[in-house]
């Protein structure tokens, strides 16, 4: 085999080699577990909001707003602003078609919940 050939070949395999070891490096972003608080929002959220938030299992013919990765915007799907007073007062008091939740969490829930809806739903 000519030298001069071997050498694009060595460095074509080398390439793709290299980068095909960073694409997997790189699509392995692991996340931090969720805090203990979150994880009790993470709770609270799967058993209170996601079958209308997520799987609309109500058959709503207005589907509610996808919450994941709310508080990365300035404001909420309504219009409102992404802050955890304004979804709090959502939460408790309701809006539109979304049931009012006060009495059905304590303060401790609700920051749990708030802190679960800061990681963007993971």
């Amino acid at each position: 085999m000519d030298p001069v050939a071997v050498i694009p070949q060595r460095f074509i395999f080398v390439f793709l080699a290299l980068t095909g070891t960073i694409l997997s490096i790189a699509g392995c972003r692991s996340q931090p577990a969720l805090t203990a608080q979150e994880a009790e929002g993470k709770r609270l959220y799967s058993s209170r909001c996601a079958h209308c938030h997520e799987d609309n299992d109500l058959a709503l013919k207005k589907v509610p707003p996808d919450l994941h990765g709310m508080f990365r915007h300035d404001k909420l799907p309504s219009g409102a602003p992404a802050t955890d007073a304004e979804v709090q007062r959502v939460v408790l008091a309701g809006k539109n078609l979304m049931p009012a939740f006060a009495g059905r969490f304590t303060q401790d829930q609700m920051s749990a919940l708030l802190a679960y809806l800061h990681t963007g739903l993971r």
